[in-house]
């Protein structure tokens, strides 16, 4: 049985908030302190909660809160920039629909529901420091000492344990390993916005229903869905040798890159560019150079732990970013109910490494798809089709099965209580 009673969280974003409540429920006080000076409402773009964040979310007890602002997604659909469909993936047999969600939809209902369980959120809080008390001394048992997070405006707060849920460009992995690896560019600008209802050309673009339609363009991806009425959302990544920060892509601003992406799609039979054109520069999402982290060597040191981007970063490509995230708050919380920190950290790394780490060179895969070159374009096109119908289905699906049992005890051998949500032979992606 763990003996810590209270935590430290670093970040607001996803993974903080799930953790705090996930904490909360195994009997350990956590606040959240957020860089930010206010809520960050109304700040992102589209991504999807796959079955296993959605199981994970039911795990630390906020199950329902996701569907109410989300769409499901029955099947992703793939095509080329000519029309023609190479693949479509339906949702694993035995699980969920995907559910589709507005990153600001999904942070508004995460923060209202850390709330109502208890969890306290301070803003302004930029971390700078960690000072922690009497480690050594305690490696075996779990107890006294302490660790303290020092924020940029002076204030101190200390706890048993931190916990950085602090993004992909964590402060407090680079505090606990200044060694620490640093986002890798995957050669993609991203960028989104949702559309008004609005006229739309069947000859050009047909509604997705309940699809979620991918266009593996001659210059660049697109992504989006279309309801009947015209209204929808979509987003790009665009191919670029090097990368830009977030805010030097918004410097650049919003009517010269719908320009450059109308541009880019302009030649592609499925007019990308009819849902481009009806957007208003004031929705763009810019979100820069989309990036990763194959491996962070150090996920934990002394009383301090990362959750989410700040350990396992993966490119939006994976569709599993928030998911994991998710995931990784909910198994930390279980490892640290049961063990002392030293061992619940520990199986807690054991836990995630290896899945978290082949998620993202899936991830990768994909990203060469989105940036292929003349050659490879044909290449993809041919082969893409034979590839999905000789592919066993369980390579896409696995990642989705991933079950946690909230009330099954941890013990340091590693995986307790992580099982497929359906019995299947296991496979290799």
């Amino acid at each position: 049985m763990s003996r810590i009673r209270s935590a430290i969280i670093i970040g607001g974003g996803i993974a903080g908030p799930v953790a705090a409540v996930a904490l909360g429920k195994a009997g350990i006080e956590a606040t959240v302190y957020e860089a930010y000076e206010t809520r960050a409402d109304g700040v992102g773009g589209t991504l999807s909660i796959a079955p296993n964040g959605v199981d994970a979310l039911a795990a630390a007890g906020l199950g329902g809160i996701v569907e109410p602002v989300s769409t499901p997604i029955t099947a992703m659909v793939m095509r080329n920039g000519k029309g023609r469909r190479l693949a479509s993936l339906g949702s694993p047999a035995g699980l969920p629909d995907q559910l589709l969600v507005w990153r600001p939809e999904l942070y508004r209902a995460l923060h209202d529901a850390a709330g109502q369980h208890g969890a306290r959120v301070e803003y302004g809080k930029r971390l700078v420091a960690i000072e922690q008390h009497d480690a050594s001394a305690d490696t075996e048992t779990g107890t006294g000492g302490g660790v303290t997070a020092v924020f940029a405006d002076g204030s101190r707060a200390s706890a048993d344990i931190l916990i950085g849920a602090d993004g992909i460009r964590s402060a407090v992995r680079s505090l606990i390993d200044p060694a620490a690896p640093a986002p890798r560019y995957v050669g993609l600008l991203g960028f989104g916005a949702e559309v008004p209802a609005g006229p739309v050309d069947p000859s050009r673009l047909d509604p997705t229903g309940s699809e979620m339609h991918f266009v593996f363009g001659r210059r660049a991806f697109f992504g989006y869905v279309l309801a009947a009425d015209g209204s929808g959302g979509w987003f790009a990544n665009l191919p670029r040798a090097t990368s830009m920060t977030a805010s030097e892509a918004r410097a650049v601003g919003a009517d010269e890159w719908l320009r450059v992406l109308r541009e880019t799609f302009a030649d592609d039979r499925l007019r990308a560019v009819d849902l481009i054109s009806r957007t208003d520069p004031a929705q763009l999402v810019t979100v820069g150079g989309m990036e990763d982290i194959p491996t962070v060597p150090t996920w934990h040191r002394g009383r301090v732990a990362l959750v989410g981007d700040a350990a396992h970063a993966t490119s939006p490509s994976s569709g599993q970013g928030a998911s994991l995230a998710i995931e990784s708050a909910v198994q930390l919380a279980r490892c640290l109910r049961d063990l002392p920190y030293p061992e619940a950290f520990a199986t807690y790394e054991a836990m995630r490494r290896d899945r978290v780490e082949r998620i993202i060179k899936m991830a990768q895969r994909t990203n060469s798809d989105k940036a292929a070159g003349p050659v490879g374009r044909v290449l993809r096109d041919l082969m893409m089709p034979i590839a999905m119908r000789l592919m066993n289905p369980e390579s896409f699906a696995w990642p989705m099965r991933h079950h946690i049992d909230w009330s099954a005890p941890v013990t340091s051998a590693g995986a307790a209580g992580t099982t497929p949500l359906v019995s299947v032979a296991s496979s290799s992606a």
